[in-house]
């Protein structure tokens, strides 16, 4: 069977700096941050008191209060996202009967969804409050969780799958969903990102590991900074992007509103270490040239590429040098950005960050920058899109992601219009 085209045609976003898709876009593209310090509990006991969280979320339309207390916060992130998204795509996600919505398929990736859930109900245990542990404490700890909830809330019949690969999840649930599409086994599927991690245990596992900024909690939004030579080490966030991904023809048919097409992907791993990334970065490069050959497109047809860009000290001077290895010396020339700058790291869900922003650039004809950028690492060279947006019309863009566990992956869009 000859490979379909697949295309985006639904793009729903529940971020630290902002929610809604034009609110995040917006802010976003004005360089806004939605780093601050952590509300959701005292993090006075901890170096790094900092984090991108999501505030003025409300999911009453969906959940009760007793609900709520029963369910991971990635899932509300998720539903939020997914419903936007749902009805950018031109489906009521209320009307459970309609039959191309009960058909419908989820595919998403996140790390690990069901966390902040889990972690109160051992809290609960070890303090000896037993009875206090929720009778839900092992199904609504599971990652595969977040998928069915979505599916049970928009009555979606068709496949609901979480894909759990560390900060590359949600990349893979799209390259997924994309070659399930083109390769004839789905006509359309919502698929993306979420995650929701930002608590007390998971701060200060990364704390142990001195992966975050510790001198920023008075300047939150400064946190943040990659490829600085001051940066050290990334800001957990949260949020979600989720996307309608559909066949072409299956959208034309629909009328409905196309942002991109999805055109490539590639993965690989390090085979070296369970954190840290392998120095040459010869398999992160590797990831990329595979997603550009599935795409069919060469280093000079690249227009901007979303950095995976943490903030840490190693990750971004070799993701640095695995891109200019990639682009065979095309590099200097390709914009480049890191919306962590603004949002933080949420972990499994910054590959679906990475393809909002890619796939709304190459609709809107504006390539967002890189905040923060006051200093840049001499090992950090490349055009970073330094602090102000740039008005630039690009044919194709790349979201590139690398994650714990020596995990790369990358997607490659395109201009639709």
């Amino acid at each position: 069977m000859m490979p379909r085209r697949v295309v985006l045609t639904g793009l729903g976003a529940v971020s630290p700096n902002g929610i809604g898709r034009e609110t995040f876009w917006k802010n976003t593209c004005e360089g806004i941050s939605g780093i601050d310090r952590i509300r959701s509990f005292d993090p006075s006991d901890l170096s790094c008191q900092i984090a991108g969280e999501v505030h003025d979320l409300d999911s009453s339309q969906w959940y009760s209060k007793a609900d709520l207390k029963k369910l991971p916060r990635a899932v509300l992130l998720c539903v939020q996202a997914s419903s936007e998204a749902l009805q950018d795509a031109g489906w009521d996600a209320g009307d459970l009967r309609d039959e191309e919505l009960e058909n419908l398929g989820i595919l998403v990736g996140s790390g690990g969804s069901g966390f902040d859930f889990s972690e109160k109900q051992f809290g609960h245990f070890y303090s000896g409050e037993k009875h206090k542990v929720s009778p839900y404490a092992i199904t609504n700890s599971l990652v595969g969780m977040l998928s069915s909830e979505v599916s049970m809330i928009f009555g979606l019949h068709g496949r609901s799958h979480v894909i759990s690969n560390g900060c590359t999840s949600s990349t893979d649930a799209m390259g997924y969903a994309f070659n399930i599409i083109r390769f004839g086994q789905e006509d359309c599927l919502l698929t993306g990102g979420a995650e929701a991690c930002v608590t007390p245990a998971m701060m200060t596992g990364f704390q142990r590991m001195k992966a975050n900024p510790v001198h920023f909690n008075e300047d939150p939004m400064r946190g943040s900074r990659p490829f600085n030579s001051d940066r050290e080490g990334f800001v957990l966030a949260e949020g979600s992007w989720m996307f309608v991904m559909e066949e072409l023809e299956h959208a034309k048919k629909r009328n409905a509103r196309i942002y991109a097409e999805v055109i490539g992907y590639g993965s690989t791993c390090d085979a070296y270490h369970r954190v840290a990334i392998m120095p040459d970065g010869k398999q992160s490069t590797r990831a990329l040239q595979i997603a550009m050959k599935d795409a069919r497109v060469n280093e000079e047809e690249v227009g901007y590429i979303n950095f995976h860009g943490t903030s840490t000290i190693i990750n971004d001077k070799i993701e640095t040098f695995a891109v200019k290895q990639a682009m065979n010396g095309h590099a200097m020339k390709i914009p480049v950005s890191s919306t962590k700058s603004m949002v933080g790291h949420p972990q499994g869900a910054s590959g679906a960050l990475g393809v909002a922003v890619s796939a709304l650039s190459l609709d809107r004809g504006v390539l967002t920058p890189t905040i923060n950028l006051e200093k840049p690492d001499p090992d950090c060279d490349m055009d970073y899109i330094a602090n102000e947006s740039r008005q630039q019309a690009t044919r194709i863009a790349i979201s590139n992601c690398i994650s714990f566990g020596s995990k790369n992956s990358a997607l490659v869009l395109k201009n639709f219009n």
